[in-house]
């Protein structure tokens, strides 16, 4: 007889959305990192005295890997089913706010990396347009920002299953 309350097959999905929340945030920001860095490196050949100035969209795609990283520790943290009961409710809870986090990270991380490519190598050309792109690039990173926010809410319901 185990000491185990609630279902058992619950803590699955509630690990799966901590995973799904690291590991899509985490491929938005490599994506996003890479795409831009590749701007950057392309860019620093003809302004060199840019580069600096043009890590923004990298910065900020690795930020993208922070709000994944925040939404698995709060899901990891909530999974302890030998101190309180784990239902079927809780794990989906947590599976979609690891999604809803992981999925807008790695949509946010795609518009980053090439907004950010694109962005750079036209600021080499024309540094006019250097406000234009952090515009966009903010209101990319916006997305994964909702995401995050969502995925807390979501989070946060876990638990609400049943009156113990």
């Amino acid at each position: 007889m185990s000491s185990f309350s609630g279902d058992e097959t619950a803590p699955f999905f509630g690990f799966l959305g901590a995973a799904a929340a690291l590991v899509f945030s985490c491929m938005g920001a490599a994506y996003g990192t890479a795409k831009s860095g590749v701007g950057v490196a392309s860019m620093g050949v003809m302004r060199p005295e840019l580069v600096m100035k043009s890590i923004v969209p990298v910065v900020m795609a690795g930020v993208l890997g922070i709000y994944g990283l925040i939404i698995a520790v709060i899901i990891s943290t909530g999974i302890n089913p030998k101190a309180k009961s784990y239902y079927l409710f809780d794990g989906y809870a947590h599976l979609s706010s690891g999604l809803a986090c992981g999925l807008a990270g790695l949509s946010a991380g795609m518009a980053i990396g090439i907004v950010g490519d694109a962005g750079v190598r036209a600021n080499a050309q024309q540094p006019k347009l250097f406000v234009g792109m952090i515009l966009i690039l903010i209101f990319a990173e916006a997305l994964a920002l909702y995401g995050l926010i969502v995925g807390i809410i979501l989070s946060s319901r876990a638990g609400q299953s049943r009156a113990e």
